[in-house]
């Protein structure tokens, strides 16, 4: 069978050089990056796969310098409770990971899904409703691709407290958050994975993650 696709074998290994060179990055440097920019990003980012067509994502764009700081506080007071949560070398080396740019990254970008959402009318989430959120993130990776290869990195803060960072950003009733996230120019570029180079886990290879039944 002759394959029509319009993607040919440079532009396969291209796509796998933007996968592999997509990094959680933590390290920015402060040059302001255009609302353009990042708008045209947001809108490939929905055209993500959602289940039933329900498109659940909002989007927030972080500006205000008090809900910032309010957000770096939640991040800081989750940040000391985790190291808590380690010993001996473990916590030693916790100590020396920097696990959020959010002091320095120009762009903060809350992503949202809508759990109260009638559009899909419920199709494919009876049985799984979870598959909003699941939706949400297929959204965030799109845009974290789109915006590798703009050259531009992004982080997704996970350490801080949820139900605060709601609050904080007074969203309506019915949004859940799903990622915290921050955008901005690399300070520096590295292909392997931050907690990686610094010891604290190791990647799986695909041998031991496919099962057959």
């Amino acid at each position: 069978m002759t394959n029509h696709l319009p993607f040919d074998a440079t532009f396969r290994r291209t796509f796998r050089d933007l996968v592999l060179w997509r990094r959680d990055v933590r390290r920015f440097r402060t040059d302001p990056v255009p609302e353009t920019l990042l708008d045209d990003l947001i809108e490939l980012a929905t055209h993500a796969p959602s289940v039933g067509l329900s498109q659940p994502w909002r989007f927030v764009k972080v500006q205000s310098p008090e809900r910032r700081r309010a957000v770096w506080e939640s991040f800081a007071k989750a940040n000391e409770r985790a190291l808590g949560g380690y010993e001996g070398e473990q916590k030693a080396n916790y100590t020396t990971l920097k696990l959020a740019g959010l002091k320095e990254a120009p762009v903060h970008l809350a992503v949202f899904s809508d759990e109260s959402t009638a559009t899909g009318r419920g199709l494919g989430r009876q049985t799984m409703p979870e598959t909003l959120r699941y939706s949400v993130v297929a959204a965030v990776q799109t845009l974290w691709l789109a915006a590798r290869a703009e050259g531009l990195g992004m982080g997704w803060v996970s350490i801080l407290d949820p139900s605060e960072v709601t609050r904080v950003l007074d969203v309506p009733e019915g949004w859940r958050l799903v990622a915290y996230l921050d955008l901005g120019w690399p300070a520096e570029e590295h292909l392997d994975p931050e907690l990686e180079r610094h010891h604290w886990e190791q990647r799986h290879y695909t041998g031991d993650l496919v099962f057959t039944r």
